[in-house]
């Protein structure tokens, strides 16, 4: 059966509310939550960016969901802190955290005032970074010198399991090279053809672990009004790398997407007023090989969403998953 978790968007939401609202999507009925680590927005309508380690031991500690963070270790942070505050949460929450490291955005890279490598680079520091990483959470003193310098760091409170190490992909390239190190593999919606070559290249290449997919959406009762939040919020998310990695602040993001239109967004945001046409994405999701789907509502006024969805889209998805025969589990 698949996972259907909510995505806590701190860009959008200041972290207070948010908190509010991953304990309504609990109660509504949500499995799982997860969000991103920012601290900047994309466009300043949206308007926040809490930090979201704080939030996350908040949110472990007033729910029982298990939550994921994409994070990016090797310039804003050292890879010794990403390991040390991973490690205390999977410690408090044994079994219930997981987190993807990325290469990272310039937008939240920009401010240690270091240059922002090539991608090429940002690639090479991140495996650096997730091999320092993992030997810190088994309890290794860790000594390394390369892109990133590491000088007798340890962990003194080892997590037990450790938390898995997911990637974040976009590219079927990213996707197979991050099957030599991945306990999983997280992407966001694209069309059915490139998510379903990007589940091959890491499954072919070894990729272990589940497949996570996180699903921009636009719902409200009226179709105009799912047009228009979708607009407002997410038109400055619909551009292909290297534009998302490569601006530094929400005003290079606003400038260039003064443009953006309808059909733009809506190849990055699967936006409908009918609560059936996101229950069959969703589902179609799932038929592709992903085992846990995050629902990121695109709005801004969470509680409308979520109670929507509770009642007319998860009770769909659950009894789609009761007729259809079990796939093979996932190592």
């Amino acid at each position: 059966m698949v996972t259907v978790g909510f995505h806590a968007s701190h860009e959008q939401i200041g972290p207070g509310q948010l908190l509010k609202d991953v304990q309504h999507a609990e109660q509504a009925g949500f499995d799982a939550a997860m969000c991103s680590d920012h601290i900047e927005p994309w466009s300043a309508r949206q308007g926040h960016s809490g930090f979201a380690w704080s939030w996350l031991g908040a949110a472990l500690a007033t729910t029982n969901l298990r939550f994921g963070v994409v994070t990016a270790p090797g310039q804003r942070y050292h890879p010794a802190i990403i390991a040390h505050a991973s490690a205390t949460l999977a410690s408090m929450f044994p079994g219930r955290f997981w987190l993807a490291p990325g290469s990272g955005e310039n937008m939240n890279e920009h401010v240690t005032g270091d240059a922002w490598p090539p991608k090429k680079t940002r690639q090479l520091r991140l495996e650096e970074c997730v091999d320092i990483i993992r030997r810190l959470h088994r309890g290794e003193e860790v000594t390394h010198h390369g892109l990133v310098t590491v000088q007798q760091a340890r962990i003194w409170d080892v997590p037990a399991p450790p938390p898995p190490l997911i990637a974040p992909a976009i590219s079927v390239d990213t996707a197979r090279r991050a099957a030599a190190w991945a306990d999983g593999m997280v992407t966001v919606n694209q069309p059915a053809d490139k998510l379903t070559d990007m589940l091959a290249a890491y499954r072919d290449n070894g990729g272990q672990g589940k497949a996570v997919l996180q699903v921009h959406l636009s719902w409200a009762p009226r179709e105009e009004e799912a047009v228009a939040i979708a607009l407002d919020q997410w038109r400055s998310n619909t551009f292909a790398p290297p534009v998302p990695w490569d601006l530094p602040t929400a005003a290079h993001f606003d400038g260039v997407s003064t443009h953006v239109g309808e059909e733009q967004v809506r190849k990055s945001v699967n936006v409908s007023a009918s609560l059936d046409r996101h229950a069959e994405w969703l589902a179609g999701y799932g038929d592709l090989g992903f085992d846990e789907l995050y629902l990121h509502f695109v709005g801004q006024d969470q509680a409308p969403f979520i109670d929507a969805f509770a009642d007319g889209v998860l009770p769909q998805l659950r009894r789609t998953a009761d007729r259809t025969p079990a796939r093979e589990s996932m190592p």
